[in-house]
């Protein structure tokens, strides 16, 4: 769901939000290391994987974004505990999959990529944009296999409804859309819808510490489209009861331009996890 604002014309940048709220980073500023390719099921998923320790932190991308754009936080987290990156399906040099990219398949699909590769849960679930609304899905569908939950300016259920609809962008938008992302980006944004109500028909996550991190800067945007999309980034909120929320002093691309900030969550969830695991082992 994020893409760098500096790609549109400086004074369009209330229009830019739109884009900058749907299709994720396309490159990144620097690289994971240690990527690899595994044969998962019946296609090839590329994958990065390091650190020691539990519970172990799963990233989860934006749309059309590559595991690299956690390429500032992956080895931070490595240094306290296992890590996994992956590119869904479609992106990367990950292989595209027949079947529907609403949320519910690609949770399964992370599910089953986990298991294969040897990762254990409980996990420590974190997502940017889009990948953020299929963690909230993954944590209301598996409750006992979350240990905790890091929404890194994540996508609302209901983002493409009232104002964030693609029929209220402007022409450009839609171009611009339909020429950068990819079959299968575009096939998840079609059904966004489907996955939000695959969430909404689902009870919150509760009784595991679950951080929101917002970007701030977009707040100060005053477009309908931009206000419509800083209120539903405020209603992510209500929807994690427990959940606290720090605001970022960043547009959305968060985990490049204040990649501590991701960092800091993760740490602290990890912590708070930790502390319930041991309470729990101990009874």
């Amino acid at each position: 769901m994020s893409d760098h604002a500096t790609t549109f014309p400086r004074r369009q940048a209330g229009l830019a939000v739109i884009l900058v709220l749907i299709v994720s980073g396309l490159a990144a500023c620097a690289h994971i290391g240690g990527a690899r390719i595994a044969r998962i099921g019946d296609r090839r998923v590329e994958y990065a994987l390091a650190g020691q320790g539990a519970p172990a932190v799963v990233l989860e991308n934006g749309l059309g974004a590559r595991l690299d754009w956690w390429a500032k936080v992956f080895p931070e987290v490595a240094r306290e505990t296992r890590i996994y990156a992956y590119n869904r399906a479609g992106t990367g040099d990950s292989d595209v999959a027949s079947t529907p990219r609403d949320g519910n398949h690609i949770v399964e699909e992370l599910r089953q990529n986990l298991r294969a590769s040897g990762i254990a849960p409980p996990y420590v679930l974190v997502g940017h944009s889009l990948g953020g609304l299929y963690m909230q899905l993954y944590a209301r569908r598996h409750p006992d296999e979350v240990a905790g939950l890091v929404l890194v300016d994540s996508t609302h259920p209901l983002q493409m409804q009232g104002a964030g609809g693609r029929d209220n962008w402007p022409a450009w938008a839609n171009v611009a859309f339909d020429a950068i992302t990819s079959d299968a980006a575009k096939q998840e944004l079609v059904a966004l819808p489907a996955t939000g109500a695959e969430l909404l028909a689902l009870p919150p996550l509760r009784g595991k510490p679950v951080i929101v991190l917002s970007a701030q800067k977009p707040m100060a945007e005053t477009s309908a489209l931009a206000r419509d999309a800083n209120a539903k980034r405020i209603d992510i909120l209500r929807l994690n009861p427990g959940a606290s929320r720090v605001w970022v002093d960043s547009g959305h691309d968060i985990p490049l331009e204040q990649p501590q900030a991701v960092v800091a969550a993760i740490h602290e969830v990890l912590a708070q996890a930790r502390r319930q695991m041991a309470t729990h082992g101990a009874r």
